[in-house]
């Protein structure tokens, strides 16, 4: 524990703690990432020291590249709440090029990618903002005079991992949707050589991007995948396990219309398209503006974002999915009240055990803070 203790010393040596970031707050961080990866509290002072470390030592470069986007996840990562985006990228990794941040520009701002490159090759954690258009020669997307194919050609050997952050990375996601007409794809429809993490949401929540930085942080290695590339810590279950409305749905209970008695009183919104059924995200759990709210929460369905092809599958939004056979939900939907107590506490039970885990994570944080500030008393003698 005191090892730990000492790293925090450490950060606050460096002049990484500072009034808008205390020692406390950062272990709160810290506790945060290890309830979001799905570890004990007993991990926050290993993943201190391995911020610390890759503070004191070479931090993990980033190349930050946008394409068909609309700066969505860019905006999403600027208002991360704890550590902000301003602490994540001055002092736990190296944010070497971002055409939205970076203060160069124009040939300044690729020389200082080439330059990125060259000093950190295999080792440079390529992040990918928007699709890729691949329709005569991908001339729709171009930066600095080459398009986005050529780009990622140019950086896939230098890179240890790409990450697609966004649907529209990850899947191809609006342009995508017919007929696209740019002929857009994901990132891993064009990196063959080098590993592929999807990050799909739209936007993608900022606290998953730093929750997949502080795993490699700290075990070394990219976190496990599903089938769809996406991490297992964030993407394992359905928006409807987790979802504070699903005791309304086991119960029957449904918003017919956005202004009807059932939607003021937080009835379930699948009759009016809710697609957490089918989608598989930590929306419900992780929550965004400082885990303040949600969509479903703020009482609009969720329209299936962080899926493969949403736009052709989902839409129309605002209607009921098509029968889903695995998962009976069409039937379940219209039996009313149909469902034992015990199931229709699933979804606020699940909800309210990550919360639990948090604040037991924010508890611990506030021990070792405590103990920190301490004195620490000689032995006699």
């Amino acid at each position: 524990m005191w090892g730990g203790i000492q790293t925090f010393h450490a950060w606050e040596r460096s002049g990484l703690l500072d009034e808008a970031w205390s020692r406390r707050e950062f272990l709160k961080f810290c506790g945060r990432m290890a309830v979001l990866l799905g570890l004990s509290d007993a991990f926050i002072p290993t993943i201190a020291r391995a911020l610390e470390t890759a503070v004191q030592n070479r931090r993990p470069s980033i190349i930050w590249l946008e394409f068909q986007d609309c700066a969505g996840n860019t905006e999403s990562f600027t208002r991360a709440n704890s550590p902000s985006v301003a602490q994540a990228v001055l002092e736990a990794v190296s944010l070497d090029y971002h055409e939205t941040l970076m203060a160069a520009a124009g040939h300044r701002a690729e020389e200082a990618r080439r330059k990125a490159l060259e000093a950190n090759k295999g080792q440079v954690i390529v992040v990918v903002e928007g699709s890729i258009p691949t329709k005569d020669d991908g001339i729709y997307c171009t930066v600095g005079g080459k398009t986005a194919l050529q780009i990622i050609r140019e950086v896939e050997p230098y890179a240890l991992a790409f990450v697609a952050v966004g649907t529209c990375a990850a899947f191809g996601g609006l342009p995508k949707a017919n007929p696209n007409p740019t002929g857009a794809v994901g990132v891993e429809d064009v990196v063959r050589t080098k590993p592929v993490i999807n990050l799909p949401g739209c936007p993608a929540n900022p606290d998953v991007l730093m929750g997949l930085l502080v795993h490699y942080l700290v075990f070394n290695r990219l976190p496990d995948l599903d089938a769809q590339r996406r991490p297992l810590f964030a993407y394992g279950k359905r928006i409807h396990d987790t979802c504070e409305r699903r005791p309304h749905f086991d119960a029957g209970q449904f918003a017919l219309a956005f202004d009807d008695y059932g939607a003021r009183q937080g009835y379930c919104l699948y009759k009016l398209g809710c697609k957490g059924p089918e989608t598989y995200n930590i929306c419900a759990s992780l929550r965004w503006n400082m885990q303040a709210s949600w969509p479903v929460k703020a009482g609009h369905p969720c329209i299936g974002c962080s899926e493969r092809d949403f736009w052709d599958r989902f839409t129309p939004f605002y209607e009921r999915l098509p029968e889903v056979r695995a998962f009976g939900v069409e039937q379940r939907a219209d039996r009313l009240g149909g469902t034992l107590v015990g199931v229709t506490a699933v979804g606020v039970l699940a909800h309210a055990l990550y919360t639990w885990a948090v604040r037991r994570a924010e508890r611990k944080a506030e021990e070792l803070a405590k103990k920190e500030e301490t004195p620490r008393k000689l032995p006699e003698g």
